[in-house]
């Protein structure tokens, strides 16, 4: 959506046609949200820009087939580094040599994908957050092996989306999940140990902190099957590290399905 707002011209691709009609629903619905704030006094402009953005937007269900025309793939699946792995290795048979590859992903390796395939020079990660019309920022991710000039590209396709971005090395949970991840974390233990109820946590955290969200807020909103994961991946990289320690109450909720706002119940319950 941002992407074709911004004059790009984008092929979303996804496994099937029935995925693809309702994303392209949920874009259109979610540029009709967009353009009654920016085009509050004029509906006609915003008819206009819809129907703009919209016409950049193409979808396919046959990825490496549309590859060879693009300057960029943005990889935003399952985060499961062997199916990550396997769509990389098959695009890059069938992308242009100047193809930037890069990854949405929130918490695995970047150097590991980019291994995957024969461009690790033209590979980084590119971390969007949700959601993306509505929050600034991006996390461009640089290897080792990745070259000055896709780093470049990739901090210039940002600010061409109306982003801002800021950038990091290819380390566990990069920027904002690395610090994020490991104080949700604490304060589930905080709550564990009974030092204080997680309410209080939450009332604590956004009046004493400014946070719009109270870290178990949060949690529910994020998943909590996602940070489980997250700190799962992390844990087995880094065994000893106390600040990836897994969580017994948190594994226990995943376990009963209580994955947050998604089911209905998380640490809090909704209707």
């Amino acid at each position: 959506q941002v992407a074709a707002a911004s004059g790009h011209t984008v092929v979303l691709v996804d496994q099937s046609d029935e995925i693809l009609k309702k994303s392209t629903k949920g874009i259109e619905e979610s540029l009709k949200r967009v353009t009654k704030k920016k085009f509050a006094d004029k509906p006609e402009a915003g008819a206009e820009f819809i129907k703009k953005t919209l016409k950049n937007l193409t979808t396919s269900t046959d990825a490496a087939s549309v590859v060879h025309s693009t300057d960029l793939v943005i990889e935003a699946i399952v985060e499961n580094m062997d199916v990550k792995n396997k769509l990389f290795k098959t695009l890059d048979k069938f992308a242009p040599e100047h193809t930037i590859f890069a990854s949405n992903t929130s918490s695995l390796q970047i150097t590991k994908m980019a291994n995957a395939t024969t461009r690790q020079d033209r590979f980084g990660g590119l971390h969007f957050f949700n959601p993306v019309p509505m929050m600034k920022l991006v996390e461009v991710i640089k290897t080792p092996m990745t070259s000055q000039k896709t780093f470049e590209s990739l901090v210039d396709f940002s600010k061409a989306v109306g982003k801002s971005p800021v950038s990091c090395k290819d380390t566990p949970g990069f920027i904002v999940n690395r610090l994020l991840v490991p104080y949700m974390m604490e304060a589930v233990r905080l709550f564990e140990r009974g030092d204080a109820s997680k309410e209080d946590i939450d009332v604590a955290m956004k009046l004493g902190a400014g946070y719009p969200m109270g870290p178990f807020e949060l949690l529910d909103y994020v998943g909590l099957d996602t940070s489980k994961y997250i700190i799962d991946g992390w844990h087995s990289l880094e065994p000893n590290n106390p600040l990836f320690a897994p969580s017994p109450l948190l594994n226990k909720l995943v376990e009963e399905k209580k994955l947050g706002k998604k089911t209905g119940e998380g640490f809090y319950k909704y209707k």
